[in-house]
């Protein structure tokens, strides 16, 4: 018996493959909420389990940021508030502690999380939800997988890639990403289109190839994750 290939048909299975595309893009999703990583407390004890970095709700503390955390992958998970942590690393990217700089807040929170892009001495650092001398929208943060390395104490970087997407949460107010620079979040300050080549060419002065792609104005604050991928290419060739 010959089946008749109808237009019914032709729907039933489009609309088939639609749903098992949709439900393997739920399940990867679900799969990436909870990355493999680890978080130093204020103590310095170092706890690797799985974290969520991303999570709903409301937190512990109305005025700090705060991750989600399970010690086993289906354990149950419970929450960490900024105050609670020095650091932590999810998938590839790395993060720390930090106070807004100045007379700033972020999404109105006394302290929150910031991504470490480049680890260097003057190191860089990148948050959304940042204003010049006002305040910022929320923000929420989504990285990607892997697992990132680093150790060290409060106000330093810990590994850390340059896969994170920080997206607003719908907070309102100024949802640019915005970067940092400094030897550690207690003096960090803007990077500006004013002072990117100054800074960069001194975050990256151990490669003078890089550096000379900064001068000739290949790179700006408005691609500098380009430049980061370049300067990690370049840095990595020597190892």
């Amino acid at each position: 018996m010959t089946t008749k290939n109808t237009p019914y048909t032709k729907h039933f299975f489009t609309t088939a493959a639609l749903i098992l595309l949709m439900t393997m893009a739920g399940n990867t999703v679900m799969a990436q909420k909870w990355l493999p990583g680890y978080f130093i407390d204020v103590k310095g004890v170092r706890t690797t389990g799985y974290i969520h970095p991303n999570p709903g709700g409301r937190g512990p503390f109305s005025d700090e940021g705060f991750i989600e955390f399970r010690d086993e992958e289906h354990s149950t998970p419970y929450y960490l508030s900024a105050r609670d942590l020095q650091s932590f690393v999810a998938g590839r990217d790395s993060f720390v502690v930090a106070h807004a700089p100045g007379n700033e807040t972020w999404a109105k929170r006394e302290f929150d999380f910031v991504r470490v892009v480049i680890d260097e001495p003057i190191k860089i650092y990148a948050t959304r939800g940042a204003g010049s001398g006002g305040s910022g929208g929320g923000k929420k943060v989504q990285v990607s997988p892997g697992i990132g390395i680093g150790t060290g104490t409060y106000g330093t970087s810990y590994g850390g890639g340059v896969g994170i997407s920080i997206g607003g949460n719908g907070g309102g107010g100024n949802n640019k990403l915005s970067y940092y620079y400094g030897s550690n979040t207690a003096t960090m300050k803007h990077l500006t289109r004013e002072n990117f080549i100054d800074i960069m060419s001194e975050v990256m002065a151990d490669e003078p190839e890089v550096v000379e792609q900064i001068r000739a104005n290949h790179y700006g604050i408005g691609n500098i994750e380009k430049l980061v991928a370049y300067f990690n290419k370049v840095r990595d060739s020597h190892q």
